[in-house]
Parts: C-alpha cells; structure tokens; sequence
C-alpha cells in the first residue's frame, strides 16, 4: 500500500488490489458539476477516490463510501484518517443491495458508482477476487446499484454513473425501472476520430423526461499530449489511477 498525491492537501493510500483509473476521475468530476455543500453516497467506493476527489472539489459536506470488501474499506479508512477527514468521509462496509439500514433512505443529494462493467459470465475472468468483484457483475448487477441509488436519493437527487457505451441502453432501462429519468450524457474519447470507450450518465429521481448530450470530452489532444480539459481536471496531480491516460 502506498499513498499518492491528490493535490497539495489530499492524498489516498492505493494497492494493488484497490487502485483507481481515469474512469474514477472522470465520474468525480462530472458528479461534482460545480455543486456544493452535497450529502452524497459513493456505491462501490474502493479505495475511497470518488469521495476524496469530492471533497478536494469542495463540493460535499458529508460523503459515504460504500463496499462489500473489508480490505477495501480499511484501505478507504485509513485515507480518510491520515487526511484527518472523518468527519466529512465515512466507510460502511456492506452488500449496497441490504445498505438501509444502516444508510437512511431518501437524504442524499448525489449517489455515485463506477460499478463493474461487464455481465457476469463475459469477457476475460482474472484470477485475482477484488478484480472478480470490480470488473464483473458477481455482487451486484446495474439493476442492483440503481435500486440503492433509489433507496439512497431525496427527490430530485442526482445519480452519476460512469459504463462503456455498448451497455448505454442496459443503464437507461435500468434507470427508468426504478424512477430515476436520464438527464445528463457524456462521451468519452481517447482523442478526435476515435470511438468512446466510456459513457458518463446522470439521472434525476422522479426528473421529467428530456436529457442533454453534452460535448464528448477528449482524453488526448494528440497521441501521449493531454487535452487542455484533462490537464484542468487532473491538474498537478495525475499519479495514481490505474487504467492509464
């Protein structure tokens, strides 16, 4: 385990089992949206990187991370500790599909999750437990995560969701099942010409009808130079995701 920088002030402890990638990074900052002072829950939350990027965006009171696994929690603990932040980042370790209790229902502003993003059953299967959980559907499906949110959410609140554009039409249905309206999309490239490889979707509990494509946000101006609107969303301190840039 060893921690990264976050900014000047923030930073998270990673491991091999529990890192973070561009996909974490990307959804914090969409889910942020300029917000403040949100109630917010973070489903799956790993190694804590949804909240701490919240919180070093200023836009939460009081953010709860939520995972099934009890190496991820501690991990997620000890962030929040050594970044002397327990008061603002809570950890819960539980199944989101039993979460309330102990969570309350219907308080929080903002519920977040960048869930596994394959079916149980497709692609590749790693050998390694923790990837098991965080890259296929064994703990929880899209149906599952929404759910929660729905439990989660007051009226009116957000649901951000980071999944790659070939699932784009499971997560609308999964959505509109349990009262949550899609609002919000955005496209992500690795650079102009090139196909998404990542979608980020917001909903609205009990929203009415209509969603915004936002502009597709590009990861690369050219092959290896960040695009300007990475460097903003990065900014000094891009050490520590996963997935690579």
């Amino acid at each position: 385990m060893r921690k990264v920088p976050l900014s000047a002030k923030y930073g998270i402890y990673i491991s091999d089992a529990h890192s973070f990638g561009t996909d974490a990074v990307l959804l914090s900052h969409f889910a942020a949206d300029g917000k403040k002072g949100m109630t917010a829950c973070d489903l799956g939350t790993g190694c804590g990187i949804i909240p701490m990027l919240l919180i070093r965006a200023n836009a939460v009171k009081k953010v709860v991370g939520v995972d099934i696994q009890p190496a991820a929690c501690e991990q997620a603990r000890k962030t929040a500790r050594e970044n002397s932040v327990e008061d603002m980042f809570c950890v819960v370790e539980g199944d989101l599909k039993d979460i309330c209790p102990p969570l309350d229902k219907a308080v929080y502003d903002l519920v977040t999750c960048n869930p596994p993003y394959k079916a149980e059953g497709t692609g590749i299967i790693s050998t390694s437990s923790a990837d098991i959980i965080a890259r296929h559907e064994t703990e929880c499906t899209l149906e599952d995560v929404c759910a929660a949110a729905k439990k989660l959410l007051r009226f009116g609140g957000r649901f951000c969701i980071c999944q790659r554009p070939e699932r784009l039409a499971d997560i609308v249905t999964a959505m509109k099942n349990c009262g949550i309206e899609p609002k919000r999309i955005r496209n992500v490239a690795q650079r102009v010409g090139k196909e998404p490889w990542l979608i980020l979707l917001e909903g609205r509990l009990g929203g009415k009808s209509g969603m915004r494509i936002l502009p597709t946000l590009y990861i690369e101006q050219e092959v290896g130079k960040l695009s300007p609107e990475m460097i903003e969303i990065y900014g000094d301190y891009k050490e520590g995701h996963g997935d690579g840039i």
